[in-house]
């Protein structure tokens, strides 16, 4: 008797782990479905959207309205007036007279003769008429010596008339002579040279002979 309560014993313990068993198996088919597909959401990226949007092509447009054309009233006739034509009056031109031209060359005119430009007057110094002075002295060496003779001498006279400078331009041989005539003669005034009237300094010469009276 107690081997065969031991015997339904041990059968109804391998049915309660037999069902223990196939729970557990279904719960962890559940669990590990539940989680398979949560991991599956996850990992899914969400689904574009996407929209279509629907082209609806554009209607055609409508035909223009044909407007009738107002009939319009026809213009009043206009009756032709007579225009007389113009007269046209034709200018008569004149006819230019031509008068005959004579082909005979213009004598050139006369040469212009220059006429030639005075020569300036010169007038050269008047040695005949002196004044302010006397006539040289003869030296009494000279009339011991029996000296005689001409002296040339050469005056610069100014616009005055009067000698500023004086030299022997030829002598007479002797000294004592030249120089008495060349002392005498430069204080005398002379006359002086002039051109075209104006009075101007100029050399001049002039002689005096040295001569023994008999």
């Amino acid at each position: 008797m107690n081997f065969a309560q031991d015997g339904s014993r041990t059968s109804q313990n391998y049915w309660g782990i037999g069902a223990v068993i196939l729970l557990h198996i279904v719960l962890i088919y559940a669990l590990v479905a539940g989680l398979a597909r949560k991991v599956v959401d996850i990992i899914r990226p969400p689904a574009e959207l996407q929209i279509v949007q629907e082209i609806i092509p554009p209607k055609p447009p409508e035909p223009p309205k044909l407007i009738k054309p107002k009939t319009a009233t026809p213009p009043p006739k206009i009756q032709p007036t007579f225009v007389p034509k113009a007269e046209v009056k034709v200018a008569e031109t004149p006819v230019p007279v031509i008068a005959a031209v004579t082909n005979t060359p213009t004598p050139p005119p006369p040469p212009v003769v220059a006429q030639p430009e005075p020569k300036p007057v010169h007038v050269s110094v008047s040695t005949s008429s002196r004044s302010g002075c006397s006539a040289p002295k003869y030296p009494e060496a000279s009339i011991d010596n029996e000296e005689s003779g001409t002296v040339t001498l050469a005056l610069l006279i100014n616009e005055d008339g009067k000698v500023i400078d004086s030299k022997v331009d030829k002598t007479s041989g002797f000294k004592a002579l030249d120089w008495a005539a060349q002392k005498a003669l430069s204080l005398c005034t002379f006359k002086p040279a002039s051109t075209d009237g104006k009075p101007e300094k100029s050399w001049t010469k002039l002689q005096y002979v040295w001569k023994l009276s008999d």
